[in-house]
């Protein structure tokens, strides 16, 4: 969605609503969403995130429909797990993790300095929620954790061709495997084009880094009709530390419920028994034009 900044704000009068990010060098904007209700932010007058304050179970966006559908079937909702999410954006998975399991402890990491004071402030989290926010590199804020584990992660960060290459890899991907406590989740959202040939990419990456490190491979849900007209589409990958994702055939048609309709595929590549294995995800919707996702040159820049 492009648009003007809106009038309309949710916060206090002199509250910055925009500003321009040190790192990209791109201008982000808070502003009402005129189409579906709730509020947008917008980075490059492109749509990144959608927030809606009075019901943070809604989730607009397709591709975070599927991700919330997964993490209820694998994390119930009232079980607080530790999630770390790499790239923040407007923090819309955050607040559905809150609402749906509150106490959950958060950590986020975002390249960009600005967004997480600018959302924070123009839209307030959900009372209670437990957030940290490491500013950085996803992958080398992820090395600097040491042994830290997490229930679920959650990687946002792709924009096709031009995302960073160093997060592209399956040395990435075994790293943040190595990440995953018992029975734990790596949910990965990858934007492309149509034609998937990123996708697909991942998908080797992925299985490769699973093979290394002796878990099951990964699980892709994308687009029902995935060749599609042209324009970026965004898929999901999925893994844990379980052989099988809970519900089988059956998490396909949970994947479908509530505005995640398109969302019908669901398959493994490779299922093997053995110990609770960490497990993969890929997801989707179609993906954002620049400059939605900065093209880095250098230090890559981890996302929403």
């Amino acid at each position: 969605m492009n648009a003007s900044p809106s009038s309309a704000t949710p916060f206090a009068s002199g509250t910055p609503r925009g500003l321009r990010l040190s790192f990209s060098d791109q201008p982000a904007w808070i502003v009402a969403d005129e189409v579906v209700g709730g509020w947008t932010l917008l980075i490059g007058g492109v749509e990144q995130s959608h927030v809606d304050l009075e019901d943070p179970t809604r989730l607009v966006h397709e591709y975070l429909r599927r991700m919330g559908n997964v993490l209820d079937r694998v994390r119930p909702a009232g079980a607080p797990p530790r999630i770390a999410h790499l790239g923040g954006g407007a923090l819309t998975l955050v607040r559905y993790v809150q609402a749906t399991r509150p106490g959950s402890a958060r950590l986020v990491i975002e390249i960009e300095r600005e967004p997480p004071t600018l959302v924070t402030t123009a839209l307030p989290a959900p009372e209670g929620t437990e957030l940290e926010v490491v500013i950085g590199d996803a992958r080398e804020e992820l090395a600097a954790l040491g042994e830290r584990e997490f229930d679920v992660i959650v990687l946002d960060v792709f924009s096709g061709q031009d995302s960073p290459a160093h997060l592209a890899e399956a040395a990435f991907y075994r790293e943040a495997l190595s990440h995953l406590g018992a029975d734990g989740l790596l949910m990965v959202n990858v934007g492309d084009d149509a034609g998937r040939l990123f996708l697909a990419a991942q998908v080797r990456e992925l299985e490769a880094a699973a093979a290394v490190v002796g878990v099951p491979g990964a699980w892709t849900l994308t687009d029902a009709q995935p060749a599609g007209p042209p324009g970026r589409r965004e898929h999901g990958l999925a893994g844990r530390r379980r052989a099988r994702l809970p519900g089988g055939r059956g998490l396909a048609r949970g994947l479908a419920r509530g505005r995640a309709a398109p969302g019908r595929r669901a398959g493994s590549s490779r299922d093997r028994g053995g110990r609770r294995p960490r497990r993969p995800l890929l997801t989707g919707r179609p993906r954002l034009p620049s400059p939605a996702r900065p093209v880095q040159t250098g230090r890559p820049r981890p996302g929403r």
